[in-house]
């Protein structure tokens, strides 16, 4: 069993030691929240019978200030409290019809109620959530071949009618050298508010606030992956190559509109559906390792990530509807280098490389509401460590760094009291050095 705590408090904006009804802007927080788990774990002494249960919950409160211009009625207070638990069973054969199986079966039951409470903005949300789930799948399994198949069935107290999911994914291997996968899976996002829709964000010196479409649906997505995982050895050197085609169709696909003001003049955006989405590319992820002493692995992905129609996210005239996604760049990719020299010293590099992306940006700090593409980011970090082994069982460990060592980093953030405080891209990071110090027993 587990049990944690943890307070945080967060405040940003300017006049930070002014309360935040006396300041141009603030966005403040602080969460208290507890959290705890336990399980429980069977398994029959000839290892073919396995039963685990488990239960969890997590409780939040939350006091918010989101406010402008010194807005009295910005205070808000959230309470999120959430409990899962469930029991598996599964069952292990030495054959069920062609091949040695597990089956596995069972329930689960996911329950929620948030409260949200924003007196000064008339904002006021009760919901309660819950979704009561089974689910069966068997894996075939040997040296060569692996069949998964499986089907959960969802019961959402939103959603009028159970939604069925089914999936399967399989293996084969022809070699222990070459390894094929093949994948289809279904799944879906309920009609309900979710953490990120209660956040307000300063806007133009006004605040945004997210309200959910009277008539939203279900999200629903199917999809599909094939790859291929090759391995090879030239000589001490061991390589890894794989290569991953993905396909994703998303219908009814929320999406965020403004729709105009509230009564109070705040900026409203509405979560809706729109006609639909497709995300689909390919990824490569290589490994090299000449010995043990040095390693490297580095990916890249290409995809596209497109709406079925344009979809409206301003109620301003002169920006045109839009299908492609917001934030989802066509390249994107990483790398990690470890080389250690001696037993005590190590060196690891690593890097993302993020490519352009559209971003949206809302007036007010600029004159209307507008569309930007951002320019590459190449986030590169680079960390020596070094042991000292004082016993056997005790290692001190002095380590340093340089995290963005290119300071590839936003240059055209947003001032001032007006500015779109949801105008943030690229790295969370400019270039930080940093040190530290690891004990290990």
């Amino acid at each position: 069993m587990e049990y944690h705590f943890i307070n945080e408090f967060r405040r940003g904006g300017n006049m930070l030691d002014k309360p935040p009804h006396t300041t141009d802007i603030t966005e403040q927080t602080e969460h208290n929240i507890h959290s705890a788990n336990t399980n429980y774990n069977f398994l029959s002494r000839n290892y073919k019978h396995k039963i685990n249960a488990y239960l969890s919950g997590q409780f939040i409160y939350r006091q918010s200030y989101y406010g402008t211009q010194r807005d009295p009625n910005a205070y808000g207070t959230t309470a999120d409290n959430s409990m899962m638990g469930g029991v598996q069973y599964s069952y292990s054969s030495e054959r069920f019809l062609f091949m040695p199986s597990v089956v596995t079966t069972g329930v689960e039951l996911n329950y929620n109620t948030m409260s949200d409470e924003m007196l000064g903005y008339n904002r006021k949300l009760d919901q309660e959530v819950n979704t009561k789930s089974t689910f069966l799948q068997n894996e075939w399994k040997n040296a060569a071949w692996s069949i998964l198949t499986g089907v959960r069935l969802d019961k959402h107290n939103l959603i009028k009618k159970a939604i069925l999911s089914p999936r399967i994914n399989i293996r084969y291997a022809p070699t222990p050298l070459v390894v094929l996968r093949g994948g289809y899976s279904t799944g879906f996002r309920a009609p309900q508010a979710f953490d990120e829709d209660l956040h307000i964000t300063a806007v133009g010196g006004e605040v945004s606030i997210i309200q959910l479409s009277p008539g939203l649906k279900p999200e629903y997505s199917q999809t599909v992956s094939i790859s291929a995982d090759l391995y090879k050895a030239f000589g001490p050197v061991e390589t890894n190559l794989l290569i991953e085609g993905f396909y994703t169709h998303l219908k009814d696909v929320f999406l965020l509109e403004e729709i105009g003001k509230d009564p109070q003049g705040n900026l409203l955006k509405e979560r809706r559906n729109g006609s639909g989405a497709v995300v689909k590319g390919v990824n490569i992820e290589g490994k090299i390792a000449p010995g043990r002493k040095f390693q490297l692995q580095m990916g890249g992905t290409i995809q596209e990530s497109m709406y079925n129609k344009p979809e409206s996210w301003s109620n301003n005239p002169n920006v045109d509807p839009q299908r492609k996604m917001f934030r989802t760049p066509d390249i994107y990719g990483y790398f990690t280098a470890t080389c250690t020299p001696t037993e005590a010293f190590n060196i690891s590099l690593s890097g993302v490389y993020t490519g352009p992306m559209l971003v949206q940006h809302f007036a007010g700090y600029i004159p209307e509401d507008t569309e930007f593409r951002t320019p590459v980011f190449f986030d590169s970090t680079i960390k020596l460590a070094y042991n000292f082994f004082a016993t056997d069982k005790t290692t001190w460990q002095l380590n340093g760094g340089v995290q963005n060592i290119l300071n590839s980093f936003q240059k055209d953030f947003d001032r001032g009291p007006l500015r779109d405080a949801g105008y943030m891209y690229g790295p969370s990071l400019p270039r930080t050095f940093f040190a530290g110090i690891k004990l290990t027993m």
